[in-house]
């Protein structure tokens, strides 16, 4: 399905504009080799990045999150990743042209994500990445899937939420921009987990490449 041209398109940022799960692959498979357990295969880490902090500490360690050692667990993880930050990172293949198809339709972009600011601001500098406004997790009273992180974006750039279309990999990032009135559009090349129906997320599209966005406009 087509749209009119929006005044500008938000993204989320691990899994849908940046593949940001090579560095927690190195992170999580360095800190179980340090206490004596099995790698993981890649796959099992990467379809987690989505899920955050917590989500990577259980996987690292096998924890519950009533662990005594949780919370210490998951700031050794976080310690770790802030070591690796970007190390691995990239555009997910196709994106640098999308976003220079952007400017040269005068759309403007910006990253909303619940990745804290402390972690997302030298990732962006260290991968060259410039948008137009950054909205993160700790921006806002409630993260994603409440709308508050994208209405804020949808303020910085001076444009309505309705004339604005938001693209994730999660669920929750569908039920935000429907929350905020946005198009919503599901990234299926993100981190999907293998028992996800995006089908059932209710987006408003879905693109299984970067490129695909290219159609839409």
């Amino acid at each position: 399905m087509t749209q009119p041209h929006p005044a500008a398109m938000l993204f989320d940022l691990d899994g849908t504009l940046v593949d940001t799960a090579p560095d927690f692959g190195v992170v999580v498979n360095h800190l179980r080799r340090q206490y004596q357990l099995v790698e993981l295969p890649y796959p099992r880490i990467r379809e987690q990045v989505s899920n955050g902090g917590s989500a990577l500490t259980r996987l690292t360690w096998e924890l519950d999150d009533d662990h005594p050692d949780f919370a210490a667990k998951r700031a050794e993880l976080l310690n770790c990743y802030t070591e690796h930050l970007g190390s691995a990172s990239a555009y997910f293949p196709g994106f640098s042209a999308v976003l220079n198809e952007l400017e040269l339709l005068n759309i403007q972009w910006g990253i909303v994500t619940n990745k804290p600011r402390r972690f997302t601001e030298p990732l962006l500098e260290r991968l060259d990445i410039h948008p137009q406004s950054v909205v993160c997790g700790d921006d806002v009273d409630q993260a994603k899937p409440a709308p508050d992180a994208l209405l804020l974006g949808a303020e910085q750039l001076g444009c309505s939420p309705a004339a604005c279309w938001y693209v994730g990999d999660h669920v929750r990032d569908i039920a935000a921009a429907k929350a905020a009135g946005m198009f919503s559009i599901a990234a299926l090349f993100g981190y999907i987990e293998p028992h996800d129906q995006p089908e059932s997320w209710g987006a408003d599209a879905y693109i299984e490449r970067p490129d695909q966005l290219l159609n839409l406009l």
